[in-house]
């Protein structure tokens, strides 16, 4: 077998991988254009660590496939003395790092869980600090709710009197207002509808996904929620809101009915904002009460052109 024979069938068992790591997920945002590295003892698998391939200007690239919060190594959780724990981490993480082809760029956002890249630091990668914003405890929603900003709250409730909240909103219609949040800023939406549509129709064939919106008695809509989950947590995976009607309060309003469902329906107890570089956005995070978590960003440049690409776009900035 394959290692991606071997990781499909792990990836069916295995609780703990995360959706964005999971085989048929790559395959929806990658195609054929992902591998992924293995490490097995006598018990099976114990470490993984997909990851997406792209040519660009001749160049051989490993980074995040479209749509995907993080990739990096799956290390079976371990119940042994700290000491051996770290260091079966960074054997496994070393046979990880050796099985990669030769690439001239390496870029992964691991997951928060993983906060051991020592290993990697020692075979000459760098790292760079990001952050997710998570609310880790479902269990008393009245609790959560308190901690949304109070400002937040009046929005939910004037939401309340101007919206109602529906599900199952088809693709197509979610593409065209997630759409329109990316014109409003001024920038291309970075995949287009067909890779879109591809993707949706993968999640939904798992039951992985499930689209909110909000829409008033003149069946205008005013924004829209996309949310998946795994065996662990719930994500935002994407949003959109009309212009329009941004003063509605109904983005916030999705946010916790999406909170309550991922609580009541999908009953998971976390709710992971997939966090965001974006000012505005960490605001939006940080005031609905979810805890900022770092991870790391993992790169590599052994090439000595990428080295150069870097650095003069680095001088550009200035």
């Amino acid at each position: 077998m394959t290692n991606k024979e071997k990781y499909r069938l792990f990836c069916e068992k295995e609780k703990t991988v995360p959706i964005f790591s999971q085989a048929w997920w790559l395959d929806s945002v990658a195609g054929d254009s992902w591998d992924v590295c293995l490490v097995e003892d006598g018990e099976g698998i114990v470490a993984s660590m997909p990851y997406a391939t792209k040519k660009q200007y001749g160049l051989t690239l490993l980074s995040h496939p479209l749509l995907t919060q993080n990739l990096g190594p799956w290390i079976k959780p371990s119940k042994a003395k700290y000491n051996k724990m770290l260091s079966q981490q960074k054997k496994w993480m070393q046979e990880l790092i050796d099985q990669l082809p030769e690439y001239d760029y390496f870029s992964q956002s691991w997951h928060y869980s993983q906060t051991n890249w020592l290993p990697f630091y020692w075979r000459g990668f760098e790292q760079t600090t990001r952050y997710t914003y998570v609310i880790e405890d479902l269990s008393n929603l009245d609790k959560v709710f308190g901690n949304f900003h109070s400002s937040y709250r009046n929005k939910v409730r004037k939401a309340e009197k101007i919206v109602t909240i529906l599900k199952d909103m088809e693709a197509e219609g979610f593409y065209e207002i997630n759409k329109k949040t990316f014109l409003r800023q001024g920038v291309d939406v970075p995949y287009s509808k067909l890779f879109f549509l591809k993707h949706d129709n993968a999640l939904a064939n798992r039951k992985s996904r499930m689209i909110f919106y909000a829409i008033d008695s003149d069946e205008n809509v005013h924004s829209a929620l996309y949310l998946t989950w795994d065996n662990m947590s719930s994500y935002v995976h994407m949003a959109g809101e009309d212009p329009k009607f941004r003063s509605s309060g109904a983005g916030i309003f999705l946010i916790w009915e999406a909170i309550k469902y991922t609580k009541n329906i999908l009953n998971l107890n976390k709710f992971d904002f997939e966090g965001s570089t974006i000012e505005s956005v960490e605001k939006v995070r940080r005031d609905c009460g979810a805890l900022q978590k770092p991870y790391f960003t993992v790169t590599h440049k052994p090439s000595k052109i990428v080295k150069t690409m870097f650095f003069l776009k680095k001088a550009i900035k200035g």
